[in-house]
């Protein structure tokens, strides 16, 4: 890889020659500004505003412009005279865990790379004391006419630096948050805990650019002169009124694409309908009853089945002894049916 600037990593008084080699690339697809009529090529010209001619690079010069339109020039010399002290040197200044650094702080990645057999040793020194640390080197170095802040880390066994924007570079989220006050439900955190656990973990290096593949799949179809079919129109998808029909749907359908079974996530009773719940529930269940109402009834209704059984007891009682007067009565008649 092309290296896009040489220097060293002042590491205290240990100097490591080193070449800054880019990361990362960019595979955006780009385009070319046309004339519709004719397809011919438009260009930017440089012009100046004074003289209306046009101005070539080596005439262009750099200039400062102050609020009142007044322009300031700035040249090379002017530039090179400041006092730079990382205009050739990455200059670490503290080692701190990778946690204080804030995600929003990071931009461009680089990779550093030994220049030279001598620097190997002292190379090699800082990647394994930056592994055993378990930290990163914050470091300021000059690239491109100006001092940038950079975080140094170990990527498998090479010295990688991701540039960082100065503190006073990140704006404030103010006004960004809801302005309304919003109260989440339990219910609705489980489902999203739910969704979140269904739709699990991903590799990343199996994701990739849908989008920049259909651009490459219709500029080469338009250049073999073929036919560009257009895309299926996609319904819109409605607003969303009921948040936990959303949710339950959206853990659905990420189990159904991982061919899972139904999802088994839980939903907490709100406290406020536990009442009426409980009052739908025998019509539900066939009219069981399986609330606490329903089993307080039944208690209640137990008392009336004993006195219903000593009732029947009594009766029963009062029948024996009916019998038992019959036949006293009837052992009475026979001795008079003898005297006759």
């Amino acid at each position: 890889m092309r290296s896009i600037w040489n220097g060293a990593i002042s590491f205290g008084l240990v100097s490591i020659p080193i070449k800054l080699v880019n990361a990362t690339e960019n595979r955006s697809i780009s385009f070319r500004q046309i004339h519709t009529e004719d397809g011919g090529r438009i260009r930017y010209r440089k012009v100046c505003e004074l003289d209306g001619e046009e101005v070539s690079s080596e005439e262009i010069g750099k200039a400062y412009e102050e609020a009142d339109g007044t322009m300031i020039p700035i040249t090379d010399e002017d530039l090179a005279q400041l006092p730079l002290p990382t205009a050739k040197t990455i200059e670490i200044v503290a080692f701190v865990p990778a946690s204080q650094i804030d995600p929003l702080q990071i931009d461009t990645a680089y990779y550093l790379s030994a220049n030279g057999v001598p620097a190997a040793k002292p190379y090699t020194l800082l990647r394994e004391a930056l592994k055993r640390s378990d930290r990163v080197a914050i470091a300021k170095f000059a690239l491109r006419g100006r001092e940038r802040l950079g975080m140094l880390r170990v990527v498998d066994d090479v010295i990688a630096m991701h540039g960082l924007l100065w503190p006073d570079e990140i704006r404030s989220p103010e006004g960004v948050a809801p302005d309304t006050s919003v109260t989440v439900r339990d219910a609705e955190l489980d489902l999203a805990d739910a969704l979140m656990d269904t739709l699990g973990e991903v590799d990343i290096e199996t994701l990739h650019d849908d989008y920049r593949a259909a651009v490459e799949e219709m500029i080469a179809a338009k250049a073999e002169g073929a036919e560009v079919a257009a895309p299926k129109e996609e319904k819109p998808g409605g607003q969303v009124i009921d948040l936990m029909a959303a949710l339950e749907g959206s853990v659905r359908a990420a189990r159904e694409a991982r061919g899972e079974g139904e999802p088994e996530a839980s939903v907490h009773e709100l406290p406020g309908r536990k009442k009426t719940a409980a009052r739908a529930a025998p019509k539900e269940s066939g009219g069981k009853k399986s609330t606490a109402k329903s089993s307080g009834t039944a208690k209640k209704a137990a008392p009336a089945r004993k006195s219903t059984s000593k009732t029947a007891a009594s009766g029963t009682k009062a029948a024996d002894k009916k019998t038992t007067a019959k036949k006293s009565t009837a052992k009475k008649a026979s001795p008079r049916k003898r005297a006759s």
